[in-house]
């Protein structure tokens, strides 16, 4: 589209969701329109303000590219969580970008090998971060960030960040009361849902019966006048299934809900389309029920609201809370002392805490993910450096050099650890969340799952403004000083909607038993691609990952390192990359 000058012209992918706000405010500075698309506002407040300034009156999801006639200027922009994709690829004068790699591959001067680093950090974190992409030739725009590209030369800028929103926090932090920061959250959240509700087309919420959706979904069904539609998937394994208490939330908010049971033929049929969702390799499994969930709710509707954002915002993650008891445990302890103690944990066997378990606390952390796992980890974590925890608590391989056959040092190695001086460990890992995680992983699995059957997933919790003040709320406010209690506040406006009943359970989670499929119905999959030639000519170490899959085969947990095998080798598969 072009400005009503003619000086500007955009190609743009997402949603202005304040556009009617910025329409009114633009009318009063003389501006006219000819329809009603948040992209001729766009334009136009390029024209008022400048490209620069008009971004900080934007909110929404968003990926675009200008040009400007008059300074003969290219100017690509990436909204400030980053829910939306953008590539950019630049050599010897020419400069390309696109929402999809892929859509950069028939460019002749790609440099299409791949980035070995990129390589080592999917391995390690089941994604390929930003800024890097899995070839050497282009690059991802991180969340908040532009690139200007005039006369042959590029310049890179910010215009909004994390880190900016803590350091503005910690200079002037909340002073409001417990009650009076739950009406601001609640005030906050009711208008991130208002102008997300903006749609000609139909819509709905993606209900998983947690704390996030239950809210997103009860603020929506609060504004309008009928029925929503909700959808929901569970399993026919009752470990990984919400679908029976996704059911009652919805029965009492009163919304047209839907549901779908996935059985491991589901998933089976649906592995060889993985490649074809993701135009960078990628390992978070909770892809296949989200890809799932996004085919169901597109029967339906055209736009859907979800509550991703919350658990990274406000405290949701269990390692948030690992991280406090171990940062409150190595206080009393000398550096040393720490790692002794793990040492010490681990010389015992795992199956003699799960015989602890099983006689003295009746079997409550029964399962692959036993007591006896959970406390090895424990120590695991107590033997590392505070600035090695983040990276270890979430890594599949700790140390991917084992596994592929490129050297990669550790100086080369990607870092999401975001330090800071005076947060606590808690706070710096929700920090990285939103700053690598969210993006890189949860962003990048709803967008790609929801855009391959052309439905439009909005994330309420992923305002900005919502963002900002989670970083102004007392830490107090979100996590619990004992016990595995996270989301405080959120639960707090949440009791408001739906009865305390409803919701208290422990945290599940939106993933799938793979772990166990792959020991039975999905064995033969694996085992057909898991050969010697293939994993060779994939750049990998056949014996390395050969010791792994029998280790799982014999009931050591190892799914999320095989997983990450699997999709790198269905997706080097498909696209042919070279080293």
């Amino acid at each position: 589209m072009v400005s009503a000058s003619g000086r500007f012209v955009i190609t743009y992918n997402g949603e202005i969701y304040n556009h009617l706000e910025l329409r009114a405010e633009l009318e009063k500075l003389g501006h006219t329109f000819k329809g009603h698309s948040d992209t001729e506002i766009m334009l136009a407040a390029f024209e008022a303000y400048g490209i620069r300034f008009a971004l900080s009156h934007f909110n929404g999801m968003f990926a675009f590219a200008v040009w400007d006639q008059t300074e003969r200027e290219l100017t690509i922009v990436r909204d400030r969580m980053g829910e939306k994709p953008l590539y950019f690829a630049e050599r010897n004068g020419h400069f390309a970008f696109a929402s999809e790699l892929t859509a950069l591959w028939e460019l002749p001067w790609l440099d299409k090998r791949v980035d070995q680093q990129a390589l080592a950090s999917y391995f390690r974190y089941l994604c390929v971060p930003a800024p890097t992409s899995i070839i050497r030739g282009a690059r991802k725009l991180s969340p908040g960030c532009g690139y200007s590209w005039k006369a042959g030369r590029g310049e890179a800028f910010t215009y909004w960040n994390v880190r900016g929103s803590i350091e503005q926090a910690l200079s002037s932090p909340m002073s409001l009361s417990h009650s009076q920061a739950a009406d601001e959250l609640e005030a906050l959240l009711k208008d991130a849902v208002r102008i997300r509700l903006r749609s000609d087309v139909p819509y709905g919420a993606l209900l998983s019966s947690g704390v996030d959706s239950s809210l997103v979904t009860a603020l929506m069904q609060q504004q309008v006048t009928t029925p929503i539609s909700t959808f929901t998937i569970g399993f026919q394994e009752k470990s990984h299934d919400e679908s029976s208490y996704a059911k009652d939330i919805a029965a009492h908010l009163g919304t047209n809900h839907t549901e779908k049971i996935v059985s491991p033929d589901d998933v089976i049929r649906l592995i060889p389309e993985l490649s074809q969702l993701h135009d960078e390799p990628f390992a978070d499994s909770s892809s296949i029920p989200t890809y799932l969930l996004a085919c169901l709710a597109r029967q339906k509707v055209t736009v859907v609201l979800a509550g991703d954002g919350g658990d990274e915002l406000f405290g949701g993650y269990p390692r948030y809370f690992w991280a406090s008891r171990i940062e409150q445990l190595r206080s009393t302890l000398t550096p040393g002392g720490a790692a002794a103690l793990g040492g010490l944990i681990k010389a015992l066997p795992r199956n003699w805490f799960d015989a602890v378990d099983l006689h003295l606390l009746q079997g409550r952390y029964g399962g692959a993910n036993g007591l006896g796992n959970r406390v090895h980890r424990l120590a695991s974590y107590l033997q590392c450096a505070p600035e090695d925890f983040y990276c270890t608590i979430v890594s599949a391989w700790k140390r991917p050099s084992v596994l592929l056959q490129a050297e990669i040092g550790a100086e080369e190695m990607f870092s999401p650890v975001f330090d800071h001086p005076t947060l606590p460990w808690s706070s710096r890992m929700m920090a990285s969340d939103q700053l690598h995680f969210l993006p890189d992983d949860i962003l990048t699995k709803t967008d790609r799952a929801s855009m391959a059957v052309g439905l439009e997933m909005r994330a309420p919790m992923l305002d900005h403004r919502l963002v900002e003040l989670s970083w102004r709320l007392p830490l107090q406010l979100k996590l619990a000083n004992k016990g595995d209690a996270g989301k405080l506040i959120l639960k707090e406006v949440l009791d408001r909607y739906v009865p305390r009943q409803l919701l208290n359970r422990s945290k599940m989670g939106f993933g799938i038993p793979l772990g166990k499929w792959l020991r039975n119905e999905l064995r033969p999959w694996a085992e057909s691609i898991l050969t010697p030639e293939k994993l060779k000519n994939a750049g990998l170490q056949p014996e390395t990952v050969m010791k792994v899959w029998r280790a799982h085969m014999n009931g050591v947990d190892q799914f999320s390192e095989i997983w990450t095998v699997l999709m790198w080798l269905q997706w080097q598969d498909k696209w042919r990359v070279t080293f």
